[in-house]
């Protein structure tokens, strides 16, 4: 587990927002006021360095530490936290499905192109699957039938 220290974002609240919400799209948790975690890997430390560096090109202050937790329970604890969040997008989802089954064909169509968008969205960010994801993933191709001509692909896992 990677831990990412990005104190004083900017001055401005425009900058601040726009970098926090970068971070919520990437999945990060938050420990505490400008700390936040993600795995430690490729991908999130690539992302990571460019928030960093869109940070002080706004006129903050950003260092970014590598951590671990100090114990295999926190480390635990952060993980189930992280799926929980993901659980909760994926529900959202299922629910968004099944409220779309009565829907006439064209509005279902709509819905499957949208919440197969979500989906990989949210996949992006689903460092610990929640089994919510499957479930999720079935509602969508579900809702989808044979017969919908939704020309988005389908979900993989």
């Amino acid at each position: 587990m990677g831990v990412a220290v990005l104190p004083d974002a900017a001055r401005t609240l425009h900058p601040r927002i726009t970098i926090w919400r970068k971070l919520k799209r990437l999945g990060v948790a938050q420990l505490g006021d400008g700390l936040v975690a993600l795995p430690a890997d490729g991908r999130t430390r690539e992302h990571l360095d460019w928030i960093a560096e869109e940070i002080v090109e706004s006129g903050g202050t950003s260092s970014m530490w590598l951590a671990q937790p100090s114990t295999l329970a926190q480390e635990r604890e952060l993980a189930a936290a992280m799926a929980a969040a993901r659980s909760e997008e994926y529900r959202t989802v299922i629910d968004q499905a099944a409220a779309a089954g009565s829907a006439t064909d064209a509005e279902r169509v709509r819905t499957v192109r949208r919440l197969r968008d979500e989906l990989r969205r949210i996949h992006r960010r689903d460092y610990f699957p929640p089994t919510e994801r499957d479930t999720a993933r079935l509602a969508v191709e579900t809702l989808a039938g044979p017969g919908t001509k939704a020309d988005s692909p389908e979900i993989t896992a």
